[in-house]
């Protein structure tokens, strides 16, 4: 049996076991390490365990991932964001649809020093879903505003996603995050347009608020300033060269509890939830990618990454062509799995194709990302939207799922405007 044909079984067996709800770490560590014990030897597959994994454990880089999970939680359990849904509301909620593009701002505001979809989706839905009932906000257009603007939460850096992705494919953090800032600022935009679209279109769907004087507007925006300052100073001194990605991870959960501190919103309780709540999501995200690396491994000693970039190559069809087919793959893997475990699984495989294309490997990784994030508003596995329902309970899934469909022609418009036009991620 040849080792392309070994690869090939294990990625059948792989998906085999998640079928059987086995976890996706879990499965990609048993299928890599029986791979390597079948394709290479039982030394082979143990040095991997002792010695790469111990390196991978052990590199200071790994520490950027609970740093940045730890500033976004200690922001999210300490309530910060709420002065950020009170400004954006003072400026656009008198506007038809103003409360669901409030929601999309705030979103925007909190992704920016948060990092994950789920909790960008929790925070800004316990604010926001009260409020759009109150006002007869349409109730497909109130939730999925919600659901949708928490995907916002792993494009805008810092990203749980693009850290992922770097280090899989051994780029610089700081690189994917500059490149980040634009697609994020234009998705924000267009999810803009589409509930203003929909609220001209149909104006029951997002009835008008009340008018906020200027001054109200005014003094809304000191609200925003914290956010803002701790955003310029990750994002910014990490652009600057101030200090590297694991160390504005490292200022930013320090800064993050400073301004929960001066605001009075910190105490041990609010802490000891962030610290638990960065323990459980980085060892998440750790083991995803530690498993990723031993599948991986197994992989690369078969050839098959190699064999499906040749035969890719060889191809007498236009290279747009076949990225348009890898990112078809990457919706339907996103729309039946999770999307970041999708993500981890077929970077290996497809990032060679890509590059063996001639694409810019920055460009691909936000590409990436963009395409990861709308898997969290797909069906059947959306996690955001699952996020909402657990804040909506009364809320049927599917009235979840069609509101948050609404904002999949945005991803649409903004994926084809990469594609055309490259220098919208790669200029800065």
């Amino acid at each position: 049996m040849s080792d392309i044909t070994i690869a090939l079984i294990g990625l059948l067996v792989l998906f085999f076991l998640m079928i059987l709800r086995m976890p996706i770490s879990f499965s990609m560590f048993i299928v890599g390490f029986a791979g390597l014990l079948t394709v290479a030897s039982p030394k082979a597959a143990f040095s991997v365990l002792t010695g790469d994994l111990w390196n991978q454990f052990s590199s200071y880089t790994m520490s950027v991932i609970p740093l940045y999970i730890l500033m976004g939680e200690i922001i999210f359990r300490t309530g910060v964001t709420e002065s950020l849904f009170k400004a954006a509301y003072k400026w656009v909620g008198h506007l038809r649809g103003g409360m669901a593009a409030t929601v999309v701002l705030a979103s925007a505001g909190f992704a920016a020093i948060c990092g994950s979809n789920s909790a960008t989706a929790a925070a800004m839905g316990t604010m926001a879903l009260p409020e759009l009932k109150k006002y007869k906000y349409d109730e497909k257009l109130s939730t999925g505003s919600v659901a949708a603007g928490g995907t916002l939460g792993i494009i805008i850096p810092p990203s749980t996603v693009l850290l992922v992705i770097a280090l899989q494919t051994e780029q610089s953090v700081k690189q994917l995050f500059v490149a980040s800032v634009i697609p994020g600022i234009l998705l924000t935009l267009l999810f803009l347009l589409t509930i203003f679209f929909l609220c001209m279109k149909y104006p029951e769907m997002g009835p008008a608020g009340p008018v906020s004087t200027f001054k109200e507007k005014m003094v809304s925006i000191k609200g925003v300033f914290p956010t803002l300052l701790l955003f310029i100073f990750v994002i910014g001194g990490l652009y600057k060269g101030w200090f590297t990605p694991t160390e504005s991870g490292a200022f930013g959960a320090f800064g993050a509890m400073v301004i929960s501190l001066a605001m009075g919103k910190l105490n041990f309780s609010k802490l000891s939830a962030s610290l638990f709540g960065t323990l459980k999501s980085s060892t998440m995200v750790l083991t995803l990618v530690i498993s990723a690396m031993v599948f991986s491994r197994f992989l690369t000693i078969t050839r098959l990454p190699y064999e499906v970039a040749d035969w890719t190559a060889a191809l007498h069809v236009p290279s747009l062509i076949i990225l348009l087919a890898i990112l078809g793959i990457y919706i339907l893997g996103g729309a039946l799995m999770d999307a970041l475990g999708f993500l981890i699984i077929s970077i290996p495989i497809f990032y060679p194709t890509v590059m063996a294309l001639g694409y810019d490997p920055v460009w691909f990784a936000v590409l990436l990302c963009i395409v990861t994030s709308a898997g969290a508003i797909t069906p059947p596995v959306g996690v955001t939207v699952f996020v909402v329902k657990g804040l909506a309970p009364e809320t049927p899934v599917m009235s979840i799922f069609k509101g948050a469909g609404y904002f999949l022609v945005a991803y649409a418009v903004l994926i084809a405007l990469l594609i055309a036009f490259p220098g919208i991620i790669t200029f800065m």
